[in-house]
């Protein structure tokens, strides 16, 4: 698998970025990895980079992107914070890694059984997690479906509110990024969301 040159990110679209993506995933789910050269990519990339994609993605020790896509070095820029939350400076670095950095796809991508979303639906509070959990509460505002046992012990409420909060992620990104929205309206970029198993290995995506 050839490192990304200026050129190959260029005649990329952001169709071929999702695709992939795809094929990546399904590589890593089949126990099969690109043939790639790491150490060749360290040379290749130690004057520039032009990674295709920007991933969203959660702190959880399960859910490296660079893994389950099955990416080699220069090939996403990689952002990650518990719960795949948006805050200003997220924001500005996607604006950087697509307006700047000529990455055509900004996946957002959660994952199942995640502790933040749980601890969310649970309204823990401790110490600065209780600001970040915070941010994931419109998301459990929306899940309307569930009328009992609305907590973090009930999988289906969890799983409906990880959901919510990737697609209301996306819906942010567009609204409060002109830049970003510019962009895709211009097909320049695509905004998608991704759902992470992780007791398969397997993303769903939401496009």
């Amino acid at each position: 698998m050839k490192t990304q040159t200026k050129e190959s990110q260029s005649n990329l679209t952001p169709d071929e970025v999702l695709r992939i993506l795809k094929e990546g995933n399904l590589r890593f789910i089949n126990n099969l990895k690109a043939n790639r050269n790491l150490l060749q990519q360290v040379n290749e990339t130690s004057e520039g980079q032009f990674p295709f994609a920007a991933i969203l993605s959660c702190i959880d020790s399960r859910t490296s992107a660079e893994l389950i896509f099955d990416n080699g070095l220069g090939d996403i820029f990689s952002i990650r914070i518990a719960g795949n939350i948006l805050n200003e400076d997220i924001l500005g670095s996607m604006e950087f890694a697509c307006r700047v950095a000529g990455s055509k796809l900004i996946l957002v991508l959660g994952h199942t059984r995640c502790g933040a979303i749980t601890g969310a639906c649970n309204h823990i509070e401790m110490g600065h997690l209780t600001t970040l959990l915070k941010k994931i509460e419109p998301a459990i505002e929306l899940e309307t479906q569930t009328t009992s046992n609305r907590t973090g012990a009930n999988e289906a409420f969890v799983q409906n509110v990880t959901n919510n909060n990737i697609f209301l992620t996306i819906n942010r990104i567009r609204k409060e990024s002109s830049i970003l929205a510019e962009l895709e309206q211009a097909g320049q970029i695509k905004i998608v969301g991704g759902l992470y198993d992780v007791e398969t290995g397997k993303v769903i995506f939401y496009e």
